[in-house]
């Protein structure tokens, strides 16, 4: 039997968890001396690549000394909790990274969490020491305070610490030690992850915690062996969470070794691959013994927490830049989606209408993003949370906030949160003249709030929240001040009209955009919606005036980018979203049939 350690990287977001495992991979030896590699070479998708964040939690493994490293590299953003939760129960220990400046920050919190109830023990890596305001002391301190604070055993506080800088590729066990390479925390993962429980003789127990599609041999489910061994071609039977027992055979067996995925015979115990040939495979299914079957606990997925209405475009503008605009396609590509990604779900009501449930904004809005980019047309509305109803109780998520301002700022973000129904639990000066801020504040106060708080705080704010719980529904809470410039013609805008419309707001557009009836057009200085006319062009005449040749000038439109569009909008509003633009619109194109409904849902 190999020797094999397996560990999960986790973190808040943006602490170096990706640039780490580049790393590791790099200085044991998996890519050889002649290979060209690219920075953050786990992110493989255009918008991990783009936005710096990892979305998916990815595995590779390395070899180092003999042993076999199966590395989990996992999404530090909130949105993605669910991807975490599973892959924790995968592995033995973990690497916890904490930002030498920043300390333990809410993911941070979420993640111990997870991994500390699983009885892990973590290694616990103080990445950025390079910063010129890292102080690594505090930080560990700050994590022991964290361990404590949820209840760690003594093994557990007793953690191993090792500092790094991963982007200049040294660790070191000691702060005063030589920076070098990264041998010094391979060495710890050896010393300190246990070796994996099963054995091979046992019957074969797999479980899988994430899924993945190839369109010949169909759905993969990337597993643990927790018991046993598994063959290619070999029979197996295939126990689902709900007590469903399916017999099948193992068409394909896939090993890692560094980002390269190798078919393989056989595997043994302890080890992580990947599985094909069962189209009915999920997430926490467990693949056993033919004829002793004992299957494996089933996981517990967090609900979802926030919902979208994803629906076939029926703009005027319809169908003109979008290659699947059909309700058909939407619905295909929905379910390919919910094939891999358990977090979500969704479900149709109405003729191409699809609800579409997440567990944040972000989540959402790179579904959205990605659809986009394949070619879809569709529109969305507003996000709204998923009320819950217990013993007649009307329950709503709650989430933890916590934001890093400079000191001037800190008056108004608590008024501004206030008014939004957040608590605030702390207050902690971080030096350098900026202060942590705390809150408990429900999910729908986040909805908006984002573009609002960067204005605020001339971009220079920090602002992360995590799920905190479901609690009782506490109120209406404060939405957007400013109401909408909406088109009253369909055409094109023109820059004379526009000039003449800037005092009355801030555009969205730009002079030969088209627009239509019932389009948003731009932001109006004041609270109510006012309709107006971007394409009424100079009136000509023979005779020349003193002013007749003054230039126009044009402020530049705010650009609208898929997720300021989604805070930005009322619940009389939608998302027009095509491969080309971003059109914001409201739902009753018609000004009589929108004043109409307004008065209904005002008298409501």
């Amino acid at each position: 039997m190999r020797d094999i350690r397996n560990i999960a990287v986790i973190a808040h977001v943006d602490h170096g968890k990706t640039t780490l495992v580049d790393e590791l991979l790099k200085q044991s030896g998996t890519f050889s001396a002649h290979q060209a590699v690219d920075e953050r070479v786990m992110d493989s998708n255009d918008i991990e690549k783009e936005r710096g964040i990892t979305i998916l939690s990815k595995n590779t493994a390395i070899d180092y000394e003999g042993v076999r490293i199966n590395i989990i590299d996992t999404p530090g953003h909130a949105d993605f909790g669910g991807e975490v939760e599973r892959v924790l129960k995968m592995v033995d220990s973990v690497l916890l990274l904490v930002d030498a400046q920043e300390g333990v920050m809410p993911q941070t919190k979420f993640v111990v969490k997870k991994a500390l109830s699983l009885g892990h023990r973590p290694i616990v890596v103080v990445n950025k020491i390079d910063k010129p305001a890292g102080d690594p002391d505090r930080v560990v301190d700050e994590v022991f305070d964290l361990f404590a604070q949820m209840d760690a055993t003594e093994e557990q506080l007793e953690f191993p610490v090792v500092y790094a800088a991963a982007k200049d590729g040294y660790a070191i066990l000691d702060l005063e030690d030589e920076k070098k390479d990264v041998k010094p925390l391979l060495e710890t993962i050896l010393k300190e992850v246990p070796k994996p429980n099963g054995t091979d003789e046992n019957g074969l127990q797999l479980q899988v915690f994430t899924l993945d599609y190839d369109n010949f041999i169909g759905k993969i489910g990337i597993a643990r062996i927790f018991n046993g061994t598994i063959s290619q071609g070999e029979t197996v039977m295939l126990c689902k969470a709900n007590g469903e027992k399916i017999k099948g055979r193992v068409t394909k067996l896939i090993g890692f070794k560094g980002l390269e995925r190798i078919e393989v015979k056989t595997v043994e115990s302890g080890d992580i691959c990947a599985v094909a040939g069962f189209e009915a495979i999920d997430v926490g299914d467990s693949l056993c013994d033919l004829n002793n079957p004992m299957p494996l606990d089933p996981m517990h997925i967090e609900e979802p927490t926030l919902s979208v209405t994803f629906a076939v475009n029926d703009s005027p503008l319809a169908g003109t830049e979008g290659k699947y605009v059909t309700s058909n396609k939407i619905d295909e590509r929905l379910k390919a989606e919910m094939n891999t990604n358990i977090a979500m779900n969704y479900e149709q009501f109405g003729e191409g209408k699809f609800k579409v449930n997440g567990r944040g904004e972000l989540q959402i809005t790179i579904l959205a993003e990605n659809m986009r980019r394949e070619g879809f047309e569709f529109s969305i509305g507003r996000p709204e949370v998923i009320i819950k109803e217990e013993n007649g109780v009307k329950l709503e998520p709650f989430e933890h906030l916590v934001i890093d301002t400079p000191d001037e700022y800190s008056g108004t973000i608590i008024e501004k949160l206030g008014k939004r129904k957040a608590n605030m639990t702390n207050m902690v000066p971080m030096g350098e003249g900026s202060t942590r801020l705390e809150f408990e504040i429900p999910a729908r106060g986040l909805i908006g709030i984002r573009t609002e708080f960067l204005t605020e705080t001339k971009g220079e704010g920090v602002m992360n929240h995590s799920f905190l719980e479901f609690r009782p529904y506490s109120g209406t809470v404060e939405s957007r001040k400013y109401g909408a410039l909406v088109s009253m013609e369909n055409g094109e805008a023109l820059g004379y009209s526009l000039f003449n419309l800037q005092d009355r707001g801030s555009m969205f557009i730009k002079p030969q955009d088209k627009v239509y009836a019932g389009m948003v057009i731009g932001e109006h200085a004041k609270s109510n919606d006012l309709d107006v006319n971007p394409i009424k062009g100079k009136q000509q005449s023979n005779v020349r005036s003193s002013g007749a040749d003054e230039a126009i000038k044009l402020v530049p439109p705010r650009k609208m980018s898929l997720e300021n569009a989604l805070e930005w909008i009322e619940d009389d509003e939608l998302v027009e979203v095509t491969p080309v633009s971003i059109r914001v619109r409201k739902r009753e194109l018609d000004p009589t049939a929108r004043k109409r409904t307004a008065k209904k849902t005002k008298y409501a």
